[in-house]
Parts: structure tokens; sequence; C-alpha cells
């Protein structure tokens, strides 16, 4: 497969047929296009990441769309992979591996990969975000969006809140221009108020305007109470973005595994009478709109049982 390699923010060279050359090994690309006003959607593993509402809904786009590799942002810098702690503690950084009968199958490093839906005018990346070197790890982005014409980027997180899973998860929304805003508000997406620790999506969205690119994160709030991937909540989370992106793609085979995950859900909550009604109270709640973020009651009852509510 033929690439080009190139510095992630400064020092690209061209030969004189105007191929990059060289100059960094960070960011590879392995497919070109010059999308008209292309788009960009992000996924990263991490923080925001609950239910693998982020990763999943990117993966779910690419297999939709059949989008193939384009480029690839190599891992070497961007990571600790060993860090002083307890086994528990340093599980959380290290590479994942699988070993079957002393062979070992496979070790996993971070993968960062980009892919191409010239189509739909789309770029899609799935990725890790970075433990280091968050200015030269966003440089590797904003050079994709640059070579590939990229205009606006949309990235997909989720935090996990008091919404039950018999709803819709809620939206709040982050913008790098406020002309942005009226594009989501139409979808009842409120607008964020936060302030605290920072992801490098927010590092982007406060740098995007100097690149010359919007920027708008979209964070689903999904039930703390439900541990590992969420299918119903990728489920809401696709449709809402094929609506702001206008792009048809195939939603009932994700909308009933997502139903049948809710149904199973509910009847193990049937045999918990206390978490029951802990959720026909948040089920009241969200009906009349009430935002509560507090909940005394749930909120003690699921830490205890180790639960965060972010």
């Amino acid at each position: 497969m033929n690439y080009a390699t190139e510095r992630c923010g400064d020092g690209v060279k061209r030969d004189i047929k105007g191929v990059v050359k060289v100059t960094s090994d960070k960011l590879r690309i392995y497919r070109r296009a010059k999308l008209d006003e292309g788009r960009l959607l992000i996924g990263l593993s991490g923080w925001m990441d609950g239910g693998n509402i982020s990763t999943g809904t990117v993966k779910f786009f690419v297999e939709q769309l059949d989008a193939p590799k384009s480029a690839q942002i190599k891992p070497e810098g961007f990571y600790i992979y060993s860090f002083p702690g307890s086994m528990e503690i340093t599980a959380m950084f290290r590479p994942h591996t699988r070993i079957r009968d002393g062979i070992v199958e496979s070790c996993d490093m971070p993968r960062n990969t980009f892919f191409l839906s010239e189509e739909n005018n789309l770029v899609l990346f799935a990725g890790k975000e970075p433990n280091l070197k968050w200015e030269e790890y966003a440089d590797c982005i904003f050079s994709v969006c640059h070579r590939f014409g990229v205009k606006t980027i949309y990235f997909i997180g989720s935090v996990a809140g008091l919404v039950p899973h018999t709803r819709q998860p809620r939206f709040t929304c982050s913008v790098s221009d406020g002309d942005m805003k009226k594009t989501v508000r139409r979808y009842g997406v409120r607008m964020s108020n936060y302030e605290g620790p920072a992801s490098i999506v927010t590092h982007m969205t406060a740098r995007a305007r100097d690149e010359g690119v919007g920027m708008m994160t979209l964070v689903a709030e999904i039930p703390a109470y439900v541990q590992g991937q969420n299918p119903g909540c990728i489920s809401a989370v696709s449709r809402l973005l094929a609506n702001i992106l206008g792009i048809h793609i195939e939603l009932e085979k994700l909308k009933s595994i997502g139903e049948e995950f809710e149904r199973k859900l509910s009847e193990i909550i049937e045999m918990q009478p206390e978490l029951a009604s802990h959720i026909g109270k948040l089920e009241e709640d969200y009906d009349n709109e009430v935002f509560d973020t507090e909940m005394g009651d749930l909120k003690e009852w699921l830490e205890q049982r180790g639960i965060r509510v972010d």
C-alpha cells in the first residue's frame, strides 16, 4: 500500500510532483481525497466513552458506510503504558494482550485510525484519548482536516448520569462558534454549562477557530446504573448524528438490538425493587422535564455499589 507520512503541524515538504514526503512518522496518509465542505466525526475511548457510546457509534458508521482506512496516527509518544500504583490502577494504562495455550495471540497497542466516505463528504476517526502531547496529537487531526477539506468536526461522547434506560439519553453540546448552536437546537439539544477537568476534545474545540475549522461536541447523558456497552444509547446517538449530518444510514437492526437490550434490562430491574423504585422516580422527573442532577438517594445507592455518577 502506498502512503505518505506527514509532520503533524509543520515541516511538510513536497517533491516536484507535489507528493508529500516524509518529515515525521506520526501521521500516515493511505488514501487521499478533497471533500466539498467535508465533515469529521470523532470517537475516542477514555473519559467520555461510557457505554462505548463514542467508539461504538463511530464503529457503527464506519461499518454501515463501508468506509476504508485513509490515515493513521502512530501511538508512540502519546500514551503512558507503565504507571506506578496498584495492579488495578496500572492495568488501566497497559495494552491488552491475549494468550491462549501458551501462545501470544495478540498484544493490542492503541489505535488511532481515520476512515473515509467520499460519497458522504465524511471522514471518521476512531482513537484513544492520549495521555501525553495533546498539542501534537491535535496537530495530526487538524492536519487531516486541512488535507481532506474538512470544515466541521463533530465529536460524540457520553457521561454517566441520572437518566432512566427506558427513555432517550439527554444531549448537551458545546461549540467553537456561536453560529453553530442553531444547528443542534432544532433537535432539542441543550447547550452545556460546565467547569472542571478538560479533555483533549475541549482543547481542540478551543483551538478549532484558529485552525479555520468549526467544532461541535455532543455529549449523551446515559444511565449510570447500566455498565458495559449500551446498544440502546448507541442507537439513539446514531440516529441524532445521521440527522445532523444528513446521511442515510440503516438504523433498524441497531434499533431492534437496543430495544431487546432494554427489555432484558427491565426484566432484571424488576427483580430489584429498590432500584426499580429509584428508576420510577427518574422516569417521572424525565417526563416532567425535571433536570435533577443530584437525586441524593439514587446517587448514594449507586456509589455504595461502586458506580460513579459524573
